[in-house]
C-alpha cells in the first residue's frame, strides 16, 4: 500500500520561518489519494502548534502539474450517504482554512492545476505561477457538478472568468498569462520559477510580527466568509442531485479526448 506521508512532504526553513508543503506524486500529476488527503489535514492542523513556522508555500512536484484533483481510482466505490443533502467529499478538509489554520499560505503553481486542486488554491492567500501553468475545471465535461470548486475559485477570480472555466470543462484552459491578467495569479514567473518566487514572498511575510500577520489573514477572510460558508452549505446536494451515475461518468471519461483550447 502506498504511504501517504511519502507523497506529501514538508520542508521547514528555520532561518526564514517558511515551510514548503509539496504534493509529491509527479507520475500521477500529483493527484490526491485518500491517504494524501488525510495527511494534508494533519499537516495544516499541526502547523497551528509550530510557532517557528510563520508562512507556508504549497506546491506540486515534477513541474508538469500542481495537482489534478482527486485520484479517481483511489475513490472508486467510495460509499456515499443516500440523502441528497449530504456527501462524503474526500477533499473537503485538504485546505488550510478548513483546518483552522490562519497562517499565510502561498501557492506555487507549475503545469496543470484543475478540479480538486482548487480546494487548495482557493484557500491560499495568493498564487504565484510559472509561464507554463494552466488552470481548468473538467467536471461538467464528465457529467459532474462543479460546486465546491467553483465556490472556492469564486473567491479568487471574476465571476465571468470562473463561470467560463467551469462551464467549458476540458474544452478550454486558462493560461498563466490570462490568470495573471484577471487577478487569479499575483506574480508570473519564468517557467520553473514559481517555487523560488513564492518562497521569497513567504519569507518577506514571515519576517513581520506573526500576531499582526495572522490577524490580517483572518480579517481578509472575514470579508467573504459569510457568503462563502452559505454557498458551501448548498454544495453537497447540488453535487448529489446533479452528478451522473458513476458508470455514465466512466463512459464519458473513456470517450472524451484531451483536446483543448488555451486562452
Amino acid at each position: 500500500m502506498s504511504d501517504p506521508a511519502r507523497h506529501v512532504t514538508v520542508d521547514r526553513d528555520k532561518e526564514t520561518g517558511v515551510a514548503v508543503v509539496t504534493l509529491d506524486r509527479p507520475d500521477k500529476h500529483n493527484a490526491i489519494t485518500l491517504g494524501m488527503a488525510r495527511r494534508l489535514s494533519e499537516i495544516w492542523r499541526g502547523f497551528r502548534y509550530e510557532d517557528e513556522v510563520r508562512a507556508i508555500v504549497v506546491t506540486g512536484a515534477g513541474g508538469r502539474a500542481f495537482c489534478t484533483g482527486v485520484d479517481r481510482t483511489a475513490v472508486a466505490g467510495l460509499p456515499q450517504p443516500a440523502s441528497p443533502y449530504t456527501i462524503d467529499d474526500p477533499l473537503i478538509a485538504i485546505g488550510p482554512k478548513a483546518n483552522d489554520l490562519w497562517k499565510p499560505v502561498i501557492a506555487a503553481v507549475e503545469g496543470m492545476a484543475c478540479g480538486g486542486a482548487f480546494y487548495l488554491l482557493g484557500e491560499a492567500e495568493f498564487l504565484v505561477a510559472g509561464e507554463g501553468a494552466e488552470f481548468f475545471d473538467p467536471h461538467v465535461t464528465y457529467g459532474m457538478v462543479s460546486a465546491f470548486e467553483t465556490i472556492h475559485m469564486a473567491q479568487k477570480m471574476p465571476f465571468g472568468e470562473v463561470a467560463r472555466m467551469a462551464l467549458t470543462g476540458t474544452a478550454e484552459r486558462i493560461s498563466a498569462r490570462r490568470a495573471y491578467e484577471t487577478g487569479l495569479v499575483s506574480e508570473l514567473t519564468a517557467r520553473g520559477g514559481a517555487l523560488a518566487a513564492a518562497r521569497e514572498a513567504a519569507a518577506v511575510v514571515a519576517a513581520s510580527p506573526t500576531e499582526a500577520v495572522q490577524g490580517t489573514v483572518r480579517a481578509l477572510w472575514s470579508a467573504k466568509e459569510a457568503a462563502r460558508a452559505q454557498a458551501l452549505a448548498h454544495a453537497p446536494h447540488l453535487v448529489t442531485l446533479g452528478n451522473l451515475p458513476p458508470e455514465r461518468q466512466a463512459g464519458l471519461f473513456t470517450r472524451r479526448s484531451g483536446a483543448h483550447r488555451l486562452r
